[in-house]
């Protein structure tokens, strides 16, 4: 028997937890309404009343025509329900394979690939899908449509169990008919009882054109009972962007719309890379293959003279021309050799002849960058027709572009609203995705400019080119232009917004040389020697921060530490009432984020300053959003132990407190009764911070580091750090060996620190 409610308030349960015979669920599945259209998918529901709906545990993402971009949208849905600690999952009731660029492998669907890899996904890939979209259609011209939703819902329902929430990703309007696949989105919506998020292509500007469609989609949906949450416009021109959002917020949130959003079109994400051009020509790679992530914005054919091509040349250009033409090939690869010329993104040769052997070991011995130079086994018409039907697509190796597709969502579209009319759950700690989200977001909210002395350091470049995008600082990079810009030219990646300093070349030489000499002049500096030592990169950075045209400082990631924090201790020096610099790692966790301190500057602290690193570190915690329980920690817990190293941690928390009265604060500790709940009610069944600490101070460098560094192996943590505290103005170090997600993470640290000193 099916109950009947409100359709706003229906949740479908699985098949088999219906205590009922077979043959009591399938009479009364057959005498469910079709999906209109003739389409008989049908599945056993019931309704809940109004007052007894549950949580939902699933969202449906959907377009209602090809190429809406709804992957950027499954993205952005993603990274919000993991950052609230909820084990996500994703979904695609109907996968197309898809062959891996540059691997001899395919893979079950593309958008699941890209899924599982970047989120880390613990289920395989074929526990993420429905149905293959072969079997689809054979089932279908079948007659088996009821197979479809059966196999579908019971995949779901298999991977709903081992997950809190799952994004499921719609069809991709490949068919013949987009009302068909509209018909099957919806239906297939309402047989998983997942509420939706609808993604609408605004690419074609038409205003009424845009409306009219994304108001006949969500009809479409709630005529037929589902919930729709959400309205994504996606790829809208930046300038009509405010006009389209402003007419559907009107019309939408009249209907009940919890969220409207428009997503601005981005370029970089619309350019195909080359080896997607490669796949799709069916061509093979005579040279270039390791560039052939080059993106490409333009298709130039050069059917012309060498005069009339050089003037097209543009950065992530694509050059077709016939394999006979030898002028314009040399001529592209001469370009490549000068700083001044564009970096062009590669060639297509076409012509059913091959390459002459003397220019083809020519273009073997040049010198200098190296594009994907690709043989098509087209004409050079039919190379060309084949080229503009190339789409860019997402794949896990493409971590910029995964990233600014995660930016886009983030800056255009309310999170917080789009969690509550999910009724995600707020997580109670501070979870590792959250932090970082959580980085970026502060950030933002007051921009600061920080200022980055390796600026032509590739992982700096990156680094960049993904905060620039976020618009969450301003950056100075410090070098010679020409070769900051040909690097990054090089490396496909924008930074046009970047101001760049060459320390040799400014105007404010005479001045930072002046202040330099006067602030070392007790050391015996002339002004000769400081016009010197002010062309060392990390000391100009510094001194840019110390006249206020920098709010931060970010170095390291090829200079030793003494060589960053040298010029800092110099020039800035320490806050009013701090005796010392010392430094905290944020060690991120699986479920949470906690405080080391200090595990990288001072090698063994007397009392004072073990509490004065104390009262620091739970400071700079406050500041990132972390709540400071802080646990002093020793060999010993309690009154356990004595000797001179329990003394001194003893005394430390007598300071501290006195330093910080109403800070949450104990020891000594031992770490496993400071982190670990059912230890402290044994060792401390009474303590405020035992089992529950979020700051730990280490007694000394030697305990600090190694800890750090065996929670970081053991635990597989994230480490970040370490960050500076005690500066009058920050200045960070990184790891020789950094990523460059440490070197994002450490500039929005450095950001955040500036915030907390103006």
């Amino acid at each position: 028997m099916v109950a009947s409610y409100p359709q706003a308030h229906a949740k479908r349960l699985a098949i088999d937890s219906i205590d009922r015979s077979p043959d009591d669920w399938l009479a009364a599945r057959n005498h469910l309404p079709s999906a209109g259209g003739g389409c008989p998918w049908r599945a056993l529901a019931f309704r809940l009343p109004p007052g007894e709906r549950e949580m939902a545990n699933s969202l449906y993402v959907t377009g209602v025509e090809p190429h809406s971009g709804k992957v950027l949208a499954a993205l952005g849905i993603m990274a919000l329900v993991e950052r609230t600690g909820q084990r996500v999952g994703f979904f695609r009731p109907i996968a197309r394979a898809f062959h891996v660029p540059g691997e001899d492998r395919e893979v079950v669907d593309r958008d699941v690939f890209l899924m599982h890899e970047v989120f880390n996904l613990p289920h395989p890939m074929t526990e993420m899908i429905g149905v293959s979209s072969e079997e689809a259609e054979e089932l279908a011209a079948s007659g088996k449509q009821g197979v479809i939703a059966e196999t579908i819902l019971d995949a779901f329902k298999r991977l709903e169990e081992k997950v809190d929430f799952v994004v499921v990703e719609g069809t991709d309007f490949l068919s013949a008919t987009s009302s068909v696949e509209a018909d099957l989105n919806i239906q297939i919506a309402r047989d998983l009882g997942s509420p939706v998020a609808l993604v609408v292509d605004g690419s074609s500007n038409d205003v009424e054109a845009i409306h009219s469609r994304t108001v006949i989609g969500v009809d479409s949906f709630r005529d037929r009972g589902c919930e729709v949450e959400a309205v994504l416009v996606n790829k809208v021109d930046r300038n009509p962007l405010e006009l389209i959002a402003g007419r559907l917020v009107q019309r939408l949130r009249g209907k009940g719309i919890p969220v409207v959003a428009t997503i601005p079109r981005e370029p970089a994400l619309a350019m195909p890379r080359m080896d997607e051009v490669l796949a799709h020509l069916g061509g093979r790679v005579l040279y270039g293959r390791k560039n052939l992530h080059n993106k490409v914005g333009r298709i130039i054919v050069a059917s012309g003279s060498v005069e009339t091509m050089i003037p097209l040349l543009a950065d992530n250009v694509l050059l077709v021309t016939h394999i006979d033409r030898h002028d314009a090939i040399f001529m592209a690869m001469l370009s490549l050799l000068s700083h001044e010329m564009p970096n062009i993104a590669g060639m297509v040769l076409s012509g059913e002849q091959e390459l002459s052997p003397p220019v083809a070991e020519l273009l073997a011995k040049l010198p200098g960058p190296r594009i994907p130079i690709i043989r098509s086994p087209k004409l050079t018409y039919e190379t060309t027709l084949a080229l503009t039907q190339v789409k860019a697509s997402l794949i896990p190796t493409n971590k910029r572009e995964i990233e600014v597709a995660r930016q886009l969502f983030e800056s255009h579209v309310d999170t917080e609203q789009l969690r509550k009319a999910i009724d995600l759950s707020t997580p109670r700690a501070v979870t590792p995705k959250m932090f970082k989200y959580g980085l970026i977001k502060k950030a933002r909210s007051d921009k600061q400019r920080i200022v980055m002395p390796e600026g032509d350091e590739p992982r700096i470049l990156r680094a960049a080119d993904a905060l620039l995008r976020l618009r969450a600082v301003d950056l100075t990079l410090l070098g010679d232009p020409k070769v900051i810009r040909t690097t990054a030219g090089q490396l496909g990646i924008d930074i046009a917004q970047a101001e760049i300093i060459n320390p040799a070349d400014t105007a404010l030489s005479e001045e930072f040389a002046a202040l330099y000499q006067d602030t070392r002049k007790h050391k015996g500096m002339t002004l000769e020697r400081a016009r010197e030592a002010i062309l060392d990169p990390p000391l100009f950075g510094t001194l840019l921060v110390q006249t206020g045209r920098a709010h931060g400082m970010v170095a390291g990631a090829r200079t030793s530490t003494a060589a960053t924090i040298r010029p800092a201790f110099q020039v800035i020096k320490t806050k009013p009432g701090c005796s010392l610099v010392s430094s905290v790692f944020f060690m991120c966790l699986e479920d949470r984020v906690l405080v080391y301190g200090d595990c990288a500057v001072n090698p063994d602290p007397t009392a004072q300053e073990l509490a004065e690193i104390a009262v620091t570190s739970a400071h700079t915690a406050a500041a990132f959003g972390i709540e400071p329980i802080v646990a002093m920690l020793s060999y010993s817990t309690g009154d356990s132990g004595s000797g001179a190293d329990v003394d001194k941690v003893k005394a430390a928390v007598r300071i501290a407190k006195e330093m910080a009265p109403d800070l949450l604060l104990e020891g000594p500790l031992q770490y496993d009764a400071a982190v670990d709940p059912s230890v402290a009610k044994t060792k401390l069944p009474d303590s405020k911070v035992a089992g529950r600490a979020t700051v730990f101070i280490f007694p000394d460098l030697n305990t600090g580091n190694n800890t750090y560094k065996a929670v970081q192996r053991s635990a597989h943590a994230i480490a970040i750090g370490p960050v500076l505290q005690g500066l009058n103005k920050p200045v960070n170090d990184l790891s020789r060996g950094c990523l460059v997600e440490d070197v994002v993470n450490t500039i929005a640290i450095t950001a955040v620190q500036a915030q907390h000193e103006r």
